[in-house]
């Protein structure tokens, strides 16, 4: 990922990728009548990542996804997928990308399983004779052998997820594009989610995840891209966007009453630190680390160790958001 994560740099082009991309976005806009769905959107998506999509609903997640897969004709900027222009040359690169975009659709009265047979006959890659048992393999893989009889009006809603996933998932793939593949899901479904993404990664495929479980993301993504408004507000690595982040400071002592009375008499902001070590917490506001420590060393308190906090995904989308709201 190429952006920064301020949302002056986001608006920046972005300069040449150092390796690469499964996809990438330059200017993409488009507009419904008189709503911006998507406002000059420059992204990069680097091969073998894996990518969380981030934003408020209507922040223009899924018209960016569409505009990527040539679903959606951008208004303005260009978009290239696995190397192609899209959309003149989506048909060279859609039969190496699996996606589930807006929920699945099946038709109601046939099973899972002959729904995802006609999907699998209209995959180029796939032989004739590699159909059957390629189904069998992506229902099994998404849990739903079992229920592979069953006619897909009957699924539950997770059910009805897990089958648009399976679908996704009918031959190796170089890029993975999966909006939202937890709704509707239990926590056994979700944790199953989890581990088609790391096994997809694992194999060297790049995912893109539209999804607004922020603890999943975080769990699972290599990089992020938080959409606003239609706008991008940040983009990059996800270790280096969290550290981007002002989380306070951990400072490491056994004094801890001694150093939250000195640190809120000089007006400093600070709580015990949570779990068995020893501690306090000052907060993002606080002075530098070099102060903070020598504060409180003149004031007798043992310090063994300051550490500036690694923010959380949820810290940094909150604030993202709101400074662009």
């Amino acid at each position: 990922m190429t952006s920064s994560p301020t949302l002056a740099a986001a608006t920046t082009p972005p300069p040449a990728a150092a390796g690469p991309l499964a996809a990438r976005a330059v200017g993409l806009r488009k507009t419904f009548g008189s709503t911006v769905a998507v406002d000059g959107v420059d992204l990069d998506v680097p091969a073998g990542s894996v990518l969380g999509m981030l934003g408020p609903n209507g922040s223009g997640k899924t018209t960016l996804i569409r505009m990527l897969l040539g679903l959606t004709r951008a208004d303005a900027g260009t978009a290239e997928l696995l190397g192609h222009p899209v959309p003149d040359g989506a048909a060279r690169a859609l039969p190496h990308v699996g996606a589930l975009v807006e929920g699945p659709g099946f038709h109601p009265f046939l099973s899972g399983r002959e729904n995802l047979l006609r999907v699998a006959a209209t995959e180029p890659l796939l032989g004739a004779r590699e159909i059957a048992g390629a189904v069998d393999a992506a229902l099994d893989r998404v849990g739903l052998a079992d229920a592979a009889g069953r006619r897909f009006r009957g699924y539950s809603l997770g059910m009805k997820q897990r089958l648009g996933l399976a679908g996704a998932l009918l031959l190796p793939r170089r890029l993975v594009v999966l909006d939202e593949p937890t709704n509707g899901l239990d926590p056994a479904g979700t944790r199953d989610v989890r581990r088609i993404i790391a096994e997809l990664h694992d194999g060297g495929a790049t995912v893109i995840v539209s999804s607004h479980l922020l603890a999943e993301v975080e769990a699972t993504c290599t990089h992020v891209a938080v959409l606003q408004s239609g706008s991008l507000v940040a983009a990059g690595g996800l270790a280096a966007l969290l550290e981007s982040g002002t989380g306070g400071l951990d400072v490491v002592t056994p004094d801890v009453d001694l150093a939250l009375e000195t640190l809120r008499a000089a007006g400093i902001a600070a709580y015990s630190a949570p779990g068995d070590e020893p501690g306090v917490v000052v907060g993002e506001d606080g002075p530098p680390t070099a102060e903070t420590v020598a504060l409180l060393v003149r004031a007798g308190v043992a310090v063994q160790e300051a550490r500036r906090r690694r923010a959380r995904l949820e810290e940094l989308f909150a604030r993202l958001t709101e400074e662009t709201s």
